[in-house]
């Protein structure tokens, strides 16, 4: 895929009825030669529109004017290539929580969670959020999780976690301003709630830290893994990381995940974890694939607003 095609496919795929700022801009750099050629020069992992988007929300760029954008981006260039080549998409969504918790919740409880690609570590937290299915609402802290689901019944309770942790290249700290500037620009510019419950999230962690560790997915994880205690149900779970991850050190971790203790739980695109035989996805836009020890289960959406179970 080019650079060109992936931002178009951005602006169909992921940003089309949700975020018009970002369709018209992507729209605008898939046809803006300077901006690509721009592009060409960082590593292909770089390129991808959420994190220069991100990148540019962090250093003040206009992103509601694509053409004062293209502006910003060229005359900025230096200061913007330095911060895609350091930065990482670190999307640190707790709505993702909400797509989590079905599976979360069959499992032989106590749990003991160890999230790969953690950042902040917002995502350790499914047992003091709050979710709305529908009419149905369960727990009675932190943010409010809404996620249209289909084709399954809500839980009926919340995980008992008793030991949390999480791995990452570069983990974040929520009480760290810069850190948590890094991930507010991260949320799309019209999305007010995530904003909303990026914050709210980040009370939650900062009132009882996580423990997060810096390392790699396959180097460092069995490490990690063996530190939870053995009366609880491991479980080693992810959502969205694995597209930043060569597909070589994909294949070893799927490899090694497989053979820990307890249980794997994954939310990626087909494209980066492909099954068989998978049904068709409710329409066009975007959608990963919950899946359990390698099982699928549901189609999702990016930030936990939906999830379809199959029949």
């Amino acid at each position: 895929m080019t650079t060109a095609s992936r931002y178009a496919a951005f602006a169909a795929r992921e940003a089309r009825g949700v975020s018009p700022t970002y369709e018209r801009l992507a729209l605008a750099i898939a046809d803006d030669p300077e901006v690509l050629a721009l592009l060409e020069t960082v590593p292909v992992a770089k390129r991808q529109p959420n994190l220069l988007f991100g990148v540019l929300r962090l250093l003040g760029g206009p992103v509601h004017d694509p053409a004062a954008c293209h502006d910003f981006t060229v005359a900025n260039w230096p200061g913007v290539a330095a911060q895609l080549r350091t930065r990482a998409t670190q999307t640190n969504e707790a709505g993702r929580c909400a797509l989590l918790l079905p599976a979360l919740a069959t499992l032989p409880q106590p749990l003991a969670l160890l999230e790969v690609g953690a950042a902040a570590g917002l995502g350790l937290y499914p047992d003091r959020y709050t979710y709305r299915y529908g009419p149905y609402r369960l727990g009675a802290g932190g943010p409010v999780l809404d996620c249209a689901l289909s084709g399954a019944a809500a839980p009926t309770r919340l995980p008992d976690v008793v030991w949390r942790a999480g791995l990452d290249l570069n983990p974040l700290d929520v009480t760290d301003p810069a850190d948590l500037a890094w991930l507010a620009a991260l949320v799309w510019p019209e999305q007010r709630h995530r904003r909303e419950r990026l914050l709210a999230a980040a009370a939650v962690a900062a009132a009882d830290p996580p423990r997060l560790v810096p390392g790699d997915l396959v180097d460092d994880l069995p490490a990690l893994a063996a530190q939870a205690p053995s009366d609880a149900t491991l479980v080693v779970f992810h959502t969205s990381v694995l597209y930043q991850v060569p597909a070589a050190r994909r294949e070893a971790f799927t490899a090694l995940v497989r053979d820990l203790p307890g249980h794997w739980i994954s939310v990626e695109t087909p494209e980066v974890l492909p099954y068989a035989g998978l049904p068709a996805a409710p329409d066009e836009r975007l959608h990963n694939v919950l899946a359990r020890d390698g099982v699928p289960l549901a189609w999702t959406r990016g930030h936990g607003e939906a999830m379809a179970w199959f029949g």
